[in-house]
């Protein structure tokens, strides 16, 4: 399970700035379909919305550092 997580994370790591907002706005319909069928009973594993609330935490870490370095990078 570690070992899926790394492998996400490097995945989303070598994603761009444009794909990660992309993939941000998929993740956030799917957290929102989630919670749909967790609200009308639908949902089989509650685990699978834990799992994109953390996915989405971390596509906006990436994308928060990222605005970081580049504010640095325009100051110097």
């Amino acid at each position: 399970m570690a070992h899926a997580r790394n492998t996400e994370l490097k995945e989303l790591q070598e994603m761009d700035l444009r794909d990660l907002v992309e993939e941000l706005a998929t993740s956030k319909q799917a957290a929102l379909n989630l919670r749909f069928q967790h609200a009308t009973g639908q949902l089989s594993r509650s685990s699978e919305l834990m799992a994109i609330k953390r996915r989405i935490a971390r596509i906006n870490t990436l994308i928060r550092a990222r605005e970081i370095a580049a504010a640095e990078s325009a100051g110097k």
